[in-house]
């Protein structure tokens, strides 16, 4: 579990774009699924689609509050929720089901690579369908690590972006390290160095795993941060939050890494 029901993103760049578009949205999956997205879009566009990909517990605010402050910084934004096939794609209060681990736990099991693609898919095409020709995917935590599986050719993604995105393989699962030598996309992660969910060896084996397939990539570790750094009520990780956003911007308009990987 990463935020709680009342988490919100920080702000620190001021609006540069009225929004045209905030609402709520039913999309269709590959397989026919009904899921739930919510759209962000900026009167005039200025940079490229961003894909929001949230933690296990799927749409929330905190996640339709952050793609209103990427629209605000001229970049569509759609966030989407995952559990269409086992929820419904109506609306869901955070009570009990989603809000509590072992009520989740069934959902999350249910989960599926290919249904979990499908879903990406139908998100990126509604963002093209704004008009944007190249879409970059931001994900937290279960959200970060389905960002960097983003990174594969498949998705057609320019870049993608993956706040504490848990790399390595998980009962048996494989993860991103595993991936990796099929990933292509440009990679930025961020980490917490007080991280206590993601060790620093499983970090550096992902570097490395992404090094040895030639996959772009940027990697910055902020020493004291724990694992959910970025959120408005982390007050003493402001400066982590900030120049996590502010890098987070600069790589949505030109992926790319600033420096080493």
């Amino acid at each position: 579990m990463c935020y709680d029901a009342d988490s919100a993103p920080p702000a620190f760049t001021p609006a540069g774009s009225a929004l045209a578009e905030s609402a709520d949205l039913t999309l269709v999956s590959g397989d026919g699924t009904e899921f739930a997205a919510f759209l962000a879009r900026p009167v005039r566009p200025t940079g490229r689609g961003v894909l929001v990909l949230p933690d296990n517990r799927g749409l929330s605010d905190f996640y339709r509050a952050t793609a209103v402050r990427l629209a605000e910084q001229g970049h569509p934004a759609l966030a989407v929720d995952y559990y269409g096939r086992t929820a419904g794609a109506g609306p869901r209060e955070r009570g009990p089901e989603f809000g509590e681990l072992p009520h989740l736990l069934p959902h999350l099991l249910a989960l599926t690579p290919d249904g979990l693609d499908a879903d990406l898919t139908a998100g990126i095409g509604r963002l093209r369908a704004t008009g944007v020709t190249e879409v970059v995917a931001l994900g937290f935590c279960f959200g970060g690590r389905q960002a960097f599986r983003a990174a594969a050719p498949r998705f057609g993604l320019a870049g993608v972006i993956g706040y504490y995105g848990y790399p390595d393989a998980i009962n048996g699962a494989p993860g991103p390290i595993q991936l990796a030598p099929g990933l292509t996309a440009p990679v930025l992660a961020f980490w917490g160095g007080a991280d206590e969910h993601i060790p620093a060896e499983t970090v550096a084996a992902f570097d490395a795993a992404l090094t040895a397939a030639g996959c772009s990539h940027e990697f910055m570790t902020f020493p004291q941060a724990p694992h959910n750094f970025f959120e408005l009520g982390a007050v003493e990780h402001t400066d982590a939050a900030r120049e996590s956003w502010l890098r987070l911007l600069a790589f949505a308009a030109a992926p790319g890494p600033s420096g080493a990987a």
